[in-house]
Order: structure tokens, then sequence, then C-alpha cells
């Protein structure tokens, strides 16, 4: 039986919650850019994004490279989510060292329809600090490559 509490039911729900524990280790971000060409992707990540952070997180898009290197100029991001695949030709491999030469040196979280071992050690050797396929674009899976991003302990926490 729960004990008794002067803060209220969705207080003590939110406390509970597995999202909520599970991004409970993460540091409080505030500023997010997603570079994305497809706009279904990114709303998607972005609500996923809203979900495990609340609105009191400012994520911004990028539709395009030029775009992306745009937007880190005028304000550096905290954490970017980079899609794998920019039309028309561009792939992270290529965007990755173009972001880095913007002076930006903080993590890169790759979204990629095509996560095979040996696209994920070219990501990784390109920069990237985390990659995750984008079927599995949900607050389980982020939050799993938030936690392996920041060297938290709960990335694979079993759920109690």
């Amino acid at each position: 039986m729960a004990s008794s509490s002067t803060k209220s039911g969705g207080d003590y729900l939110a406390k509970r919650s597995g999202l909520t524990k599970s991004r409970g280790d993460l540091p409080m971000l505030k500023d997010i850019l997603i570079v994305d060409d497809e706009t279904f992707d990114a709303d998607r990540l972005k609500a996923t994004l809203r979900l495990m952070f609340g609105y009191d997180i400012d994520i911004r898009r990028a539709a395009t490279l030029g775009r992306a290197l745009d937007e880190v100029i005028a304000r550096m991001p905290e954490l970017i989510f980079l899609d794998d695949v920019l039309k028309p030709s561009d792939n992270a491999s290529q965007t990755l060292p173009f972001l880095r030469r913007t002076g930006y040196v903080g993590p890169v979280i790759v979204v990629s329809g095509q996560v095979t071992r040996q696209r994920r050690t070219q990501l990784i050797d390109a920069g990237a600090a985390d990659v995750i396929h984008k079927d599995d674009v949900d607050s389980v899976r982020v939050a799993e490559a938030l936690h392996r991003v920041f060297n938290t302990g709960a990335a694979a926490a079993p759920e109690t």
C-alpha cells in the first residue's frame, strides 16, 4: 500500500513511471537540433523528445546540410540527431565533418535506416556518438542511446 503524501497522485505516478526512471540520470538538455529531410521522421523524433523532456526544451530542425550548419553556427546545440541520408546525396559519414568544422564538439546521434555492424562502425569512426535505427525511434530506444552517449549507467537497466 502506498504511503500518504501531500503531493498529488500525478506526482506519484510520474515518479514511478519507467520513462521518468530511464531519463533520471540524463543531463537536463535545453537545446537539441534534428537534421532530417523527412518531415514525418523529424516530427516523430521531436514528439518522442517532447514526451521525454517536456516543453522546456528547444528542439530545432534543419532539413538540409546548409541549414544545419547555419543552425549550429547561430547557436550551438547540446545534442544533434542526424539523419543518415540527406537528399540529394549526403550521408552522415560525409555530413559529420562539416558539423565539426563549425566548432560543434557535442554528441551526434545518427538515425539510420540501415544499421549493420559495418555501417555502425563507419559512422562511429566518422564521429557519431551513437547510432539508432529509424524504426527504433521511441522513448525507450532514444533514452538508451542518450544513456550510452552521456555514459550514465541506466542504459540497460532492467525495469522493476
